[in-house]
């Protein structure tokens, strides 16, 4: 493996790890420009303020959200993750117009990302997650 697809691989670690440490500002320096594409529902978070955004928006009713990592690879400009995605229900969340108070359960769901690098660096320019976007509500009896 190279030393470049290596810093790659520990790129995405950190990132994972900073999340789920709500160090935004350590998050948005991996970036070499900030951009979630959500693969389940379609959403494009673009820019720092709409990543910004989306970290507020999910981590509101699962301030605890963590990652377990399964797997990590590195191919061409893309490093591959496979996880376990987990959290507790712990503030509002917003479902198809309703609003569902927090209900104390627990969610444990296996997801992957990619994450695409500018070529020759260690800066991301896209994460993708990909998921089952009624997974996390079916965990928590919701959906």
């Amino acid at each position: 493996m190279t030393d470049l697809a290596e810093a790659r691989i520990q790129v995405v670690r950190d990132h994972m790890r900073l999340e789920v440490e709500h160090d935004w500002d350590a998050v948005i320096a991996t970036f070499a420009h900030p951009r979630y594409e959500m693969y389940g529902s379609g959403h494009v978070f673009d820019g720092e303020a709409a990543v910004r955004a989306y970290f507020a928006a999910s981590r509101t009713p699962f301030p605890d959200q963590g990652n377990e990592v399964i797997a990590i690879a590195h191919a061409g400009d893309t490093v591959l993750v496979e996880f376990w995605l987990t959290g507790t229900h712990l503030g509002p969340l917003k479902l198809a117009g309703r609003t569902v108070e927090p209900t104390g359960k627990t969610f444990r769901v296996r997801m992957a990302a990619s994450f695409e690098f500018a070529p020759a660096t260690d800066k991301i320019v896209c994460e993708r997650p990909y998921f089952d976007q009624g997974a996390v509500t079916r965990a928590l009896g919701l959906g």
